[in-house]
């Protein structure tokens, strides 16, 4: 796991520049099972998602003449917005890989922020487009779900709930590469070793229960088209996989139809306008996938707030 100690150092890093998230109860979310459930709003952090915390962490802690040089990443989009932020912050140039499919809305946002986006259209090949780009610029690269000091700032929003909710006992947290998971895993088990920790991906196309059941990260086929873009990088990375194993107690999936009616739910019910990897973990407990009770305090994280209003689903009203 990411020692508490870094994720400490992480929190007082980005403070001056990232936002405490609020944490909002819910009754609506709470009926069901009796548990007091809160949700976790990475959605109103900087560029609409939990990423800048680690993206910034990473670009503070490189040396300056490093920094200098820019900075290059691979995201399908708020990765990207995170780098691209953190890059203009700094004041350094940045380059970002993108899917030629990403969503218009992300790569404007990326390019609104003065990063320069590098179309590419095979997804399997992502990342061996960015290992060009980052020899043909000299650029550093910024991870985003597999460095340590990525996921310790990702560990912060995880800090925050140990620090806001002392009495959590289940916290539930949506994977895709697993920056998120493994960051806010490492803050949780050591800072509420009690509570219980979910990992929730997408059951049309998972990562991380393959990756652990093949004992290392493995590309796996990935939907196309889904709400869910956030949650379908090529692989889980190997430092989210170990701290998986070690922190994590189930890993559940959730439908793309789950996780629709989620962001029905929460924008109706919670007034959350939530993208769809942001609903996932949301979508976990209402399809009943996390054993909960009336004695427990629930934090479910709400990842991110990016998408298009065309695809958001509005005509359809929540159960």
């Amino acid at each position: 796991m990411i020692p508490l100690d870094e994720i400490r150092r992480a929190a007082e890093r980005i403070a001056p520049h990232v936002h405490r998230t609020p944490i909002f109860s819910s009754r609506y979310l709470g009926e069901p099972s009796g548990a007091s459930v809160f949700l976790k709003c990475e959605s109103f952090q900087k560029t609409g998602s939990f990423k800048p915390r680690g993206a910034l962490n990473k670009v503070l802690s490189l040396a300056e003449e490093e920094r200098r040089r820019g900075l290059v990443t691979v995201s399908a989009g708020n990765h990207a917005q995170a780098v691209a932020w953190a890059a203009r912050r700094t004041g350094v140039p940045c380059a970002v890989v993108m899917p030629a499919k990403a969503s218009p809305l992300k790569i404007a946002a990326v390019e609104g922020y003065g990063a320069r986006v590098v179309p590419h259209g095979d997804n399997a090949t992502l990342f061996d487009r960015l290992r060009e780009l980052q020899e043909e610029t000299g650029y550093a690269f910024v991870h985003p779900f597999d460095d340590p000091t990525v996921l310790a700032g990702a560990g912060t929003a995880g800090l925050e709930i140990a620090d806001d909710l002392p009495n959590v006992t289940v916290v539930v947290v949506p994977v895709g590469g697993g920056g998120l998971m493994g960051g806010v895993a490492s803050a949780v088990r050591q800072a509420c070793p009690r509570a219980r920790i979910y990992a929730v991906e997408l059951e049309e196309g998972p990562g991380l229960g393959p990756a652990l059941a093949a004992g290392k990260p493995v590309p796996v086929a990935r939907p196309m088209g889904t709400l869910a873009d956030g949650l379908i990088p090529p692989f889980v990375g190997q430092l989210p996989l170990d701290i998986a194993r070690e922190a994590v107690d189930a890993v559940v999936t959730v439908s793309e139809g789950a996780i629709r009616q989620a962001m029905r739910a929460l924008l109706v019910r919670a007034k959350l306008y939530v993208e769809g990897g942001g609903a996932a973990a949301t979508a976990a407990l209402m399809a009943g996938k996390i054993p909960a009770g009336k004695d427990d305090v629930v934090a479910v994280l709400v990842s991110g707030g990016n998408v298009d209003p065309a695809r958001f689903p509005f005509a359809e009203s929540p159960a």
